[in-house]
Formats: C-alpha cells, structure tokens, sequence
C-alpha cells in the first residue's frame, strides 16, 4: 500500500509519524512537493518535487494517487478531488475527507477564505501539538488498517 502526502503543507511531526508507520507496517511513502524538502532517509520514502505553478503538486497526487492509497493533505479542494476519484483523504490533523462531509468541508472553507478576504477573520489553523498528533496517529492507523483489508 502507498501513502502519499502533499508535502509542502504537512507538519514534520505528521510526515514523521507517517514514516514509523510505513517502517512498522512495511508500506510506501510519497512526498509530493512543489519546492525541494528534506526526505527521511529511508528507502521506503521517496520524494517528487514537481515543477512549480499553481496546483502542480495537487494535480500530480490526483494523476497518481489511486483507489486504496492514502493522501494526507490540508487542501480541502484537493481531498475533494481525490474522493471523487476513491482515493483516501486525511488531514494532518486526523480529520478523514470522504463523500458524507466533502460538501460541509467544502463550504467551510469558501466560507472562511470570503471571510479573510473581507478582513473579518484573521490568522490560520492553531498550532500543531500534542493533541493534533494524537488524533492524526489514531486516525491514520485506522485508516491503514481499513485500506489494508481491501474492498
């Protein structure tokens, strides 16, 4: 099984969370990024950085990702394409993306990016701590496990 991750927005606590999961559970991880990262130094781990330009990274993960695979990403137009496609999404933050929530998601965000165009709200998600890497890691193993199993 292939994890993929939209690497330019996830938290180093989240990728590296990934990456003991994919040593423990024998899978592959592929980071996507729009500009040079640091990759752990494993083999199971790959990194593409794709040219930049608009959308470059989240056009390659939606190419590439397929049904059964796993994507972590923040964006939430991004989730909604992959769910369309089948394919499983996954905030850094352990909040899974599929059909049942894409519409609310969605309109969350069109929402709150109207909002800070107007200057009515400011400022962006809270830190990353403890909590948030908790959530993911629950998550994230019981997705893999579901994914794991097959259709």
């Amino acid at each position: 099984m292939r994890v993929w991750i939209d690497a330019d927005a996830c938290p180093k606590p989240a990728k590296d969370l990934i990456v003991k999961f994919a040593l423990k559970r024998k899978l592959e991880v592929v980071m996507v990024a729009g500009q040079a990262q640091s990759k752990p130094a494993f083999a199971c781990v790959r990194l593409i950085v794709v040219p930049s330009g608009m959308d470059a990274a989240d056009d390659y993960l939606v190419d590439n990702a397929a049904p059964g695979e796993l994507v972590i990403c923040s964006d939430v137009p991004l989730a909604d394409r992959l769910v369309k496609k089948g394919v499983a999404a996954l905030d850094p933050r352990g909040r899974e993306f599929d059909e049942r929530n894409m519409g609310d998601r969605l309109a969350a965000r069109n929402l709150f990016t109207e909002l800070r165009e107007q200057g009515q709200v400011g400022g962006g998600q809270a830190p990353y701590g403890e909590r948030e890497k908790q959530a993911f890691a629950n998550a994230l193993d019981r997705i893999i496990a579901r994914l794991s199993k097959g259709p």
